[in-house]
Order: structure tokens, then sequence, then C-alpha cells
């Protein structure tokens, strides 16, 4: 019966989406999971980290004793966000690193310069996101949102190989709810036809992060690397203020904060055992990739935009991707 409650709340969206459906299903979870202290001695890098998701998963990642690196686009920001975290957590240790993941051989040079500082990353967790309201392009030509979204994160997980290889290393991709009204965008990634809007652009680049998530682990698990992508329900964050204004005025009362949204990004990344890579999960749950028939996309249709994906992003294909 707890099973098939949980289902309806994520079928009917609000109750599960929102913080009703947390504080419901947070009951039934073990209150010491993830351990205090399970990411001793461990490394994590979050992208984003500046404000909402991405900084409330830094501050529950160095709860947890990692050493976190805030990755951020504006180095001002980041500033500010690294002190704020100071001051909640002082004996944490804590990294500002600057680099836009929207722009590929800024992606490159980020992974060059910190495989020369550390030996080793536990946790990656790619939250940096952008929802323009025009189409931008990134510095390579690129959709904004796919190129932040999809291709920056893709590279920069390969490159960082060397650092996160044979250690139990957990990716973490933070997708949205927003992807299941979209299909795979296979003959249009860049969204260069039709009218532009950027809610669905963000929810097309959700959709390529969901649907690539198995492909990447499959891409990575040899070495040890484990792939998830989540979705946080609806969180109340800048980008959504921003973003969204009209939403957010009308559901405020029920929208999370960003701890409740980041709570299964910190789970998938400090639980144990580890959680079984290549699947989507929200509320320390796997979901299903799809609600409607409409919005499936075939495997030869994933295997197309996989090789568009190692294409773009300059990476060599390999025999299991």
């Amino acid at each position: 019966m707890t099973g098939l409650f949980d289902t309806a709340m994520d079928r009917a969206v609000v109750p599960g989406y929102t913080k009703i459906g947390y504080w419901v299903r947070r009951r039934g979870w073990d209150p010491d999971d993830p351990r205090p202290a399970s990411l001793s001695d461990k490394r994590a890098l979050v992208t984003g980290a500046n404000s909402g998701l991405g900084k409330a998963a830094a501050l529950g990642l160095a709860r947890l004793g990692a050493t976190v690196h805030l990755v951020v686009r504006n180095e001002a920001r980041g500033r500010e966000a690294l002190e704020d975290l100071r001051r909640e957590l002082p004996d944490a240790d804590l990294h500002l690193e600057v680099c836009d993941v929207s722009d590929l051989d800024a992606v490159r040079r980020f992974a060059t310069e910190l495989l020369e500082r550390v030996d080793r990353v536990d946790v990656l967790v790619h939250n940096a996101g952008a929802l323009p309201p025009e189409r931008t392009e990134s510095v390579d030509g690129h959709e904004v949102s796919v190129a932040t979204h999809v291709l920056g994160p893709v590279l920069m997980t390969d490159l960082l190989r060397p650092v996160l290889a044979d250690h139990d290393s957990r990716v973490v991709l933070v997708a949205s709810g927003g992807m299941y009204s979209q299909r795979l965008p296979v003959d249009d990634p860049d969204y260069r036809r039709g009218s532009y809007r950027g809610t669905v652009a963000y929810a097309r680049s959700k959709r390529i992060q969901v649907a690539m998530t198995p492909l990447m682990q499959q891409r990575w698990s040899a070495q040890g690397i484990s792939v998830h992508s989540m979705h946080p329900g609806w969180a109340d964050t800048p980008g959504v203020a921003s973003s969204l204004p009209v939403f957010r005025a009308l559901t405020r009362p029920l929208l999370r904060d960003a701890v409740l949204g980041a709570d299964t990004i910190v789970w998938l990344a400090a639980t144990d055992p580890a959680p079984p890579g290549g699947s989507l999960w929200q509320d320390r749950a796997q979901r299903p990739e799809h609600y409607r028939k409409s919005t499936r996309e075939t495997e030869a249709e994933r295997q197309r935009m996989w090789s568009w994906v190692v294409d773009e992003a300059g990476l060599e294909h390999t025999e299991d991707s």
C-alpha cells in the first residue's frame, strides 16, 4: 500500500512534487541514512553552487564531512556563497572554482587544472543551469540550455575520469520534472526550429539528460563510476523566482525549500551501499522516465542523440558507447 500511495502521489504531480510529498515519504526513510560523517575523506564537486539547489547540496555534502568544491560561473557570487557556507559550517573544507560549464574550452581548462591539484574526486554533481527567455548560444554555437545541461557535464565527467575512476565515485545530474512534457529532440537538439520558448528549451535539455543517463552509465561503469539523474520536485529557488514568477506566486506555499529539493542529491552521493546507476530518482526512489507514450523514444533515437552528444563534446566513441 505504501508503494501504491507513493506512485499515486508521483503521478498526481502536485502532492508528489511539493513539500507534501517530501514529508510524507520521509517517514519511511532510515533516519541514519546517510550516516553522519559518511563522506569524511571524500571530495565532491558541485556545479552551479552559488545558490539554490547547488548551494544546498554543497552544504549537505559538507555536513557529512566531504571536502567540497563550489564550481561557479560568476566568481563574485561564488565568493558570497562560500562565505555563507563557512559561516554555517566553520570547520568545513570548502573551495571555490570558476568555470562556465556551457563553454567547452573552459571545461577543458578547468579539468586540466583540477587534475594537477587533486588525485581523487568521489562525487560530481552537475547542477549548473540556464533558462534564457530568448534563444541564446554558447561560445561554441550551441543553444545554451543544452550546452549547460548536457554537453558541458558529459565533457567534464569524461575529462575527470582519472580522478573519478576505481573507487565507487558517483555522478549526479540534476534534472527537472518538466522533462516529462517533452520528447527527446533527436532531430533538433539545438532548438533551431520553430518558435523558441525558454521553458521548453530547459525541459528538452533535461529530457536529454535523463535519456542519456543509462548511456553515461554504460560508458563509465567499468571504471567504477556510477551515474544517476534526479529531479528535485518543485523547489523555491532563485532560478524559479526569476524565470517562472507566475508559477512561483501561485504555488509558493507548497514549494520545497532548496534543502528539501537537494535531499536526494546528497543521499545519492552518500548512501551505502551505492544505488544502482543509470536511473532517474526523486525523493530517494527510482522513478519512471516517462508518464506518456507520446514522449517515449526508441533505442535507435537514444543512440542517435548520444552519438550527437559525444561528437559535439569532442569525445571519442568507445566500443560500449
